[in-house]
């Protein structure tokens, strides 16, 4: 399994916009991708900014590609996320889970 992290920033005015955009649209379309396997959206309040955390998971590489596009690498960043964030990392990270605890 492969965890896809990516991180974005929003005002605390616009922190709520951003979480149901994640909530509603990128969970819609996550849930159409071919070997998705979850996500889980990590919130921290940051002085005057709130900083989340996207963690996703995809069966392979190849199935992220499927949601990523060919550069896998480059952040998928919608317009709606956009008009809520004051920043975001241009780029992801991914990482091969080799643990996966549950209780």
């Amino acid at each position: 399994m492969i965890a896809r992290i990516w991180r974005g920033w929003a005002s605390t005015a616009t922190a709520d916009d951003y979480q149901h955009h994640y909530e509603s649209e990128v969970a819609e379309h996550l849930q159409q991708v071919t070997g998705f396997c979850g996500a889980r959206l990590l919130r921290r309040h940051d002085e005057q900014e709130v900083m989340f955390t996207s963690i996703t998971f995809f069966t392979s590489m190849e199935d992220v590609r499927a949601f990523a596009g060919e550069d896998p690498e480059q952040a998928v960043v919608e317009d709606t996320a956009r008009r809520a964030l004051t920043r975001w990392d241009e780029h992801v990270t991914h990482h091969e889970v080799t643990a996966d605890l549950r209780r």
